[in-house]
């Protein structure tokens, strides 16, 4: 195991809790190796990180992309969280070197390797967060997360969800996604939808809007995220 202080270094953060920076480290499969392990596994702190990415990502775009509308915003956001970008992130802080893992998990080299990095620079920054506070966690995912936008932008690497999540399911699959309204409240003026995307009969994922549109691209982005988890 690499020392954690180099991994401090590198997103400009010195923990005053330094246990919590190695739970943020240890993954479920490194515990049942190590059951005297005194941590517990990173997933809460997963969990927490990837809600304050969220709100660092989505204040930044609010703030520089005053003419996006929603949609536009949804798009570069999902763009910038998703695990292939969050892998590269944490691959840019050598952060392989230093995730508490099972042998058997330690040789993965394929897609579920990239998602266990990208699911331990999430539970990073959720440690940060609760060690060091908001303003901490802004410096770091703008310095490691942040900078990936003008590549994003400029090779277009953001699609709307919708389509995103047809052109995957397509390949995966041979079927396209298909939205359901499940539930309708409010009065006329104050609708809110609740769609649900099928993939055949299966119901995968659902979403609320204020319209059809809106709702159906909230229930792609919350099937993608069943996608990658």
């Amino acid at each position: 195991m690499s020392d954690l202080s180099l991994l401090e270094k590198s997103i400009g953060v010195e923990f005053k809790d330094k246990n919590l920076l190695k739970k943020a480290l240890t993954h479920r499969s490194y515990l049942n190796e190590n059951p005297n392990w005194p941590m517990s596994n990173n997933e809460r702190l997963e969990y927490l990180g990837d809600a304050v990415l969220e709100l660092v990502v989505t204040e930044y775009l609010y703030e520089a992309f005053a003419d996006y509308q929603e949609g536009q915003l949804t798009s570069l956001r999902a763009a910038l969280v998703n695990y292939q970008i969050l892998s590269q992130v944490a691959k840019s802080i050598s952060l392989d070197r230093y995730i508490f893992l099972s042998k058997g998990e330690a040789k993965d080299t394929g897609k579920a390797r990239d998602v266990i990095l990208a699911n331990a620079i999430e539970a990073l920054f959720g440690a940060v967060y609760l060690d060091r506070g908001y303003v901490a966690v802004k410096k770091v995912v703008k310095k490691i997360v942040l900078n990936h936008l003008n590549e994003i932008i400029e090779k277009r690497l953001y699609r709307d969800s919708k389509s995103l999540l047809q052109e995957i399911i397509q390949d995966r699959l041979k079927i396209t996604p298909i939205y359901e309204i499940l539930r309708q409240e409010g009065p006329d003026h104050q609708k809110k939808f609740t769609v649900g995307v099928f993939f055949g009969d299966k119901l995968i994922a659902e979403g609320d809007g204020t319209s059809k549109q809106e709702a159906e691209s909230h229930a792609a982005e919350h099937a993608l995220k069943e996608l990658i988890e």
